[in-house]
């Protein structure tokens, strides 16, 4: 079986510690190159996984003729420039979350993959996962009712590290852009429509160049329901979801990261807890897009999904910033 031919555009660590592996356990991907602007950092990397490509510039490693696609975990500011360099060579393109600074930009790198003829999809790996297929099933059979509303927590503390990307705010720094952005996109899936306002409520930190190191949020939604998150960088480590029907409740633990994957249903009949297998869901996503590359699949988040996910963002981050609730535009 063929397989997709991925370049990694720089050496994050979310690369070295999930995607590439993610990759290397996938069905559909083969790890075929590393670029670096650290021609021994690109090497280093190669050798470790076992490619023999190892570049000094992404310039280069896009000059590839046998690059299929790359994965970009630059820092966000870089994600819109990068991706149109991607799609301009023909590459197909895995991006990371959030997909680029603002609504606008997501939209520029859309069009710019759609008229080269490249996909684009964005990172969110949890997603990926059949524990939240299980959910939209006891969803969709009235396990718990009708949806009353959500609940999202994504914190962790990391306030220590002064001079971490995280803390750029021009780079496209803050928990809303970093963490954030999970619970909203759970909550856009989960309800599967699209949010009609926002309000939120930040602490920007003088000491971390102004990025909101805590965010909390109400996200609302048609007919009354709403999505309740906080985010976090310096903040005790939480990582949860809660859906709350009419008549009973879901819960996920260690909602985007981390095992056990569990789902909890307490309703009028009690409480059971339903377990899933550790599946790798940076494996999922790669098989994703690889699908969509080798077999003309449909991704199944479309690039217009990430352009909606950043409206939210957009709206959240300029309501916590002005202290009035935004419209969100469709």
């Amino acid at each position: 079986m063929r397989k997709v031919r991925f370049g990694i555009l720089g050496c994050a660590d979310i690369a070295i510690r999930k995607l590439i592996p993610g990759i290397l356990s996938s069905e559909t991907g083969e790890l075929y190159a590393v670029a670096s602007r650290d021609g021994a950092k690109a090497k280093e990397v190669a050798r470790r996984f076992g490619t023999a490509r190892a570049y000094a510039s992404y310039e280069e490693l896009l000059r590839d003729p046998d690059v299929d696609a790359v994965y970009i975990p630059l820092p966000n500011h870089l994600h819109k420039p990068w991706t149109i360099h991607a799609a301009e060579a023909g590459k197909h393109v895995l991006c990371e979350k959030p997909i680029a600074l603002d609504a606008r930009e997501a939209q520029a790198m859309v069009d710019a993959c759609r008229a080269h003829g490249v996909y684009l999809a964005e990172a969110f790996m949890y997603r990926h996962h059949p524990r939240y297929n299980r959910v939209l099933e006891l969803i969709q059979a009235g396990t718990i009712g009708p949806v009353r509303g959500m609940r999202g927590s994504f914190t962790f503390n990391n306030a220590a590290d002064l001079g971490n990307i995280r803390y750029r705010r021009d780079w496209g720094g803050g928990s809303l852009y970093d963490i954030g952005c999970y619970p909203i996109s759970a909550a856009r899936l989960i309800l599967g429509e699209e949010p009609i306002a926002a309000t939120a409520h930040a602490f920007f930190s003088p000491d971390h160049d102004g990025v909101d190191m805590y965010l909390a949020g109400l996200v609302e939604f048609a007919g009354g329901v709403s999505l309740t998150f906080d985010c976090g960088m310096w903040a005790a480590d939480r990582n949860e979801v809660e859906i709350v029907g009419a008549n009973g409740r879901l819960i996920l633990e260690h909602a985007f990261l981390g095992e056990p994957v569990t789902l909890r249903l307490i309703s009028a009949e009690g409480e059971r807890v339903e377990t899933f297998d550790p599946l790798d869901p940076y494996a999922l996503e790669v098989d994703d897009l690889g699908r969509a590359i080798l077999e003309g699949k449909p991704l199944r988040f479309p690039p217009e999904d990430a352009v909606a996910n950043m409206r939210v963002l957009d709206a959240c981050l300029l309501s916590a910033r002005t202290g009035r609730r935004v419209i969100i535009e469709r």
